[in-house]
């Protein structure tokens, strides 16, 4: 009898578990990654018409900081830019005390905005201090496609020689 009872109770797991495996779900396949399904359009940092990472005189670079930061791709397309930073590397005198030798010493003052051009203090702390060695630096830059999506823009450094 219990011989019996082993082997309905054997039979009846068994079914229980072929049951399991015909009814089980089949493996979702993945969708493709978002990269893979929108290609990242090819777009320029401009400010006024330059880009990339030129070197300026301090002169040329001065009317640049009161101009819009714009982005373009390849058909000459405006996008709206979510947010940037902005990094303004300076070069500074400063005084030893106990020597009383003068030496050049660098600063930076950064932020992220939402908005260009520069905010008006900025634009005339920049202008009025600009020289050479300096860098003005806009990077990590978001924007806006056709389509709502957010990427991010190629860096924009223009150094002052």
């Amino acid at each position: 009898m219990l011989k019996k009872f082993y082997l309905l109770f054997s039979l009846i797991v068994l079914m229980g578990f072929a049951e399991g495996l015909l009814y089980a779900q089949k493996p979702v396949k993945p969708a493709a990654p978002a990269a893979a399904r929108h290609k990242k359009p090819f777009a320029k940092s401009w400010l006024g018409k330059v880009t990339g990472t030129p070197s300026l005189q301090a002169e040329e670079a001065k009317p640049l900081v009161a101009l819009p930061l714009t982005i373009t791709d390849e058909k000459n397309v405006a996008y709206n830019i979510s947010s940037y930073q902005f990094v303004y590397k300076r070069i500074g005198v400063t005084e030893d005390e106990e020597t009383g030798k003068a030496s050049k010493q660098t600063d930076i003052v950064a932020q992220r905005f939402t908005t260009t051009p520069l905010p008006n203090v900025w634009q005339k702390n920049i202008t009025e201090g600009l020289h050479s060695g300096e860098e003005l630096y806009f990077f990590d830059i978001i924007v806006f496609d056709r389509q709502g999506r957010r990427f991010f823009a190629p860096e924009l450094k223009i150094t002052i020689q």
